[in-house]
């Protein structure tokens, strides 16, 4: 079941939420953690039921850990833990990773092994990160849990249970036992509803419409089209915004489903395309997933107590870990590599700026040289990110590069003038057919380069109603401000937020599952 579908809007949330209320008013907290337990083990096997099986034995198994690990001895948890993780990682690796190893083996042997296929569970890297931090609080004493329903809850709770947010047990738990989440409040429904319907509009009006201008290159075989610079540029510009609206669009609406529940879970994205380099990059987006990586890999690895050297090694495994995790295959890999280097980079730049003594950063030109120097390194490795094989990423990034040639359809050339025969003279070419495509492709993009640069995001238009968590509230501090423009409870929002849900209904026909469904 899709967030982006009738079914869940208009019959799962409602039910989901009645019941929830229901139950709590007129029985009790448990039986409306229960009902709530099962509402979401249920949106969990809509797809396939043969998907409970799996995640039945990660809730017990983990469940049955973290007690252990609540009360064992020093020595004991260690060895606990590392029996759980690895019982986790085993789970994860053979679902999500065998067929890539034996595929990879066979090449390099000339052998033939094959294991059949081995279907993914939905969420399985979620949820399994997610019990993993949980094993790791157990074992530092930051949480525990003696109640099976509630630790049900804290995994399964359908807003957040397939792509995230990746939650702590402390976050989210504590807030199911406050007696004024258990009875609706019109202020939550209003908040979480409004949030809804602009993750939306951003999933069905923006992010499947720029799909449209991603498939024709990435999905096609390239030995039948023309790839060139402005084709290569304009799909993996689409994507870049395709991504980002899809999963953002994603994480909005599981913060407003789970506040219809007076739940406030933590915030994902915050604005990444206006980093000015790739550290604030991280910062900002898939906020926790990073903070997982740096919790329980980097710092796990000795982050940055082993000195400098160790700790670009430590930055470059963790982010190739990472580009892993989002799946199994060579591109992810390169991707996550990339990354790596790209953040390795930016802090020896920080280091020897310290080491000088200089501080650029109040030039608004060098602010603005950053930005797009982190922004054109961002795009250029989605390239990796979406390509289907590693030969087919290299022939993207090639023409990303230049080297595939430059290349205009005829009829636009001409409608430029002077401009167009300039372009001719340093070394553009013509071609047939293609130019309204290309056209409403660099507009979409353009459009889309305004709303994620130029508008407020979630967090801050809710920022006066504590719409998420932040781990760090000083890290967002200086701009959480909108900029002057704020949700509040008036007509004009209203209005402005029905019109997002319609378009979004309206759009519903082209229902598509969002991008992180596959990692």
């Amino acid at each position: 079941m899709l967030f982006n579908s009738y079914e869940f809007i208009f019959l799962f949330l409602p039910c989901a939420a009645l019941g929830y209320f229901v139950c709590a008013r007129y029985f009790s907290l448990e039986s409306a953690l229960g009902f709530l337990v099962l509402a979401s083990l249920f949106f969990y096997g809509y797809w396939n039921p043969r998907y409970l099986l799996l995640i039945f034995f990660s809730i017990g198994f983990n469940f049955a850990v973290g007690r252990l690990l609540s009360g064992a001895g020093r020595h004991s948890k260690r060895a606990l833990l590392i029996f759980g993780v690895a019982v986790n990682l085993g789970l994860l690796g053979y679902y999500k990773y065998a067929n890539f190893f034996v595929d990879n083996l066979n090449n390099i042997l000339g052998s033939n092994w094959n294991l059949g296929h081995i279907f993914l569970p939905l969420a399985i890297s979620f949820f399994t990160f997610q019990q993993i931090s949980y094993l790791v609080d157990a074992r530092q004493g930051k949480t525990s849990e003696y109640n099976f329903l509630h630790y049900c809850l804290f995994v399964c709770f359908f807003p957040q249970l397939i792509a995230g947010p990746i939650v702590h047990h402390r976050e989210i738990i504590p807030q199911f036992m406050r007696t004024e989440n258990l009875s609706p409040k019109w202020s939550n429904i209003a908040i979480g509803v409004s949030i809804f319907a602009i993750g939306l509009f951003k999933k069905t009006v923006i992010a499947d419409s720029l799909s449209a201008y991603v498939t024709p290159v990435y999905d096609a075989d390239l030995a039948a089209i023309n790839l060139d610079f402005f084709l290569a540029w304009g799909s993996t510009l689409a994507y870049t915004f395709q991504l980002y609206f899809d999963f953002s669009g994603y994480s909005d609406m599981a913060i407003g489903c789970a506040r219809i529940f007076g739940i406030v879970l933590p915030v994902n994205f915050f604005s990444p395309y206006k980093s000015t380099s790739i550290i604030e990059f991280w910062r900002r987006w898939h906020i926790t997933l990073s903070r997982f990586l740096r919790d329980y890999l980097y710092i796990a690895l000795g982050g940055n107590q082993k000195g400098n050297v160790r700790r670009y090694v430590n930055l470059f495994l963790t982010m190739l870990l990472g580009g892993l995790w989002h799946g199994a295959g060579w591109t992810f890999v390169v991707w996550g590599g990339l990354h790596g280097s790209y953040l390795m980079v930016n802090h020896a730049w920080a280091k020897l700026l310290q080491l000088t003594g200089r501080d650029p950063g109040g030039l608004y030109s060098y602010r603005l040289f950053c930005w797009f120097l982190t922004f054109v390194a961002v795009v250029f490795s989605w390239a990796y990110f979406r390509a289907p094989t590693l030969d087919h990423a290299n022939q993207v990034a090639l023409a990303m590069l230049g080297m595939s040639g430059f290349e205009l359809p005829a009829g636009l050339l001409a409608r430029l003038g002077a401009a167009g025969e300039w372009l001719a003279t340093i070394g553009v070419t013509s071609g047939f057919g293609g130019g309204a495509m290309l056209v409403t492709n660099y507009i979409w993009v353009f459009c889309a380069t305004v709303f994620a640069l130029f508008l407020p995001n979630v967090a801050q238009l809710f920022n006066d109603y504590d719409a998420v968590l932040y781990e760090n509230d000083r890290a967002f501090r200086q701009v959480r401000a909108s900029g002057g423009v704020s949700w509040g409870y008036n007509t004009r929002w209203a209005a402005a937020v029905s019109v997002a849900f319609v378009l979004g209904l309206m759009t519903l026909s082209q229902v598509s599952e969002f991008l992180y469904f596959q990692f």
